[in-house]
């Protein structure tokens, strides 16, 4: 059974920095990919980031370029997304996902239908 899950959600001030991980297991493919999602009340599903199961690819949303990173530990399944210098309109639920097969490299890779698995959320709210 493939399972993902994020931790690391919380309250932190403007300016701030978080460390989510997603921590993924019973994958059986050799090629695939982690994402990183956010949505924020009314609002929708909005794809921040991702890493290729090798590592040596990654993508940005532009709302986040510069000030998230995302890495991966493949010793321990995990991948994280290091989140500095975080604003207000960053507050949302942050989701990781699993893309299985036929994973992007480009902004498709920032698409909620490139993935097939996905985690329960964590919320991440940032005080002004």
């Amino acid at each position: 059974e493939v399972l993902v899950a994020e931790s690391g959600g919380g309250l932190v001030q403007a300016g701030g920095s978080l460390r989510l991980s997603c921590a993924a297991s019973g994958f059986i493919w050799d090629d695939y990919a982690i994402g990183w999602f956010r949505q924020a009340p009314g609002k929708e599903r909005e794809g921040i980031s991702y890493i290729s199961s090798s590592g040596d690819s990654t993508y940005y949303a532009d709302s986040v370029k510069g000030r998230f990173t995302i890495s991966s530990d493949s010793a321990k399944n995990t991948v994280y997304l290091q989140m500095n210098s975080l604003k207000p309109e960053d507050t949302a639920v942050y989701y990781c996902a699993a893309c299985s097969t036929g994973c992007y490299r480009d902004h498709r890779s920032l698409l909620v239908r490139s993935y097939d698995y996905w985690g329960q959320g964590t919320q991440v709210t940032v005080s002004s």
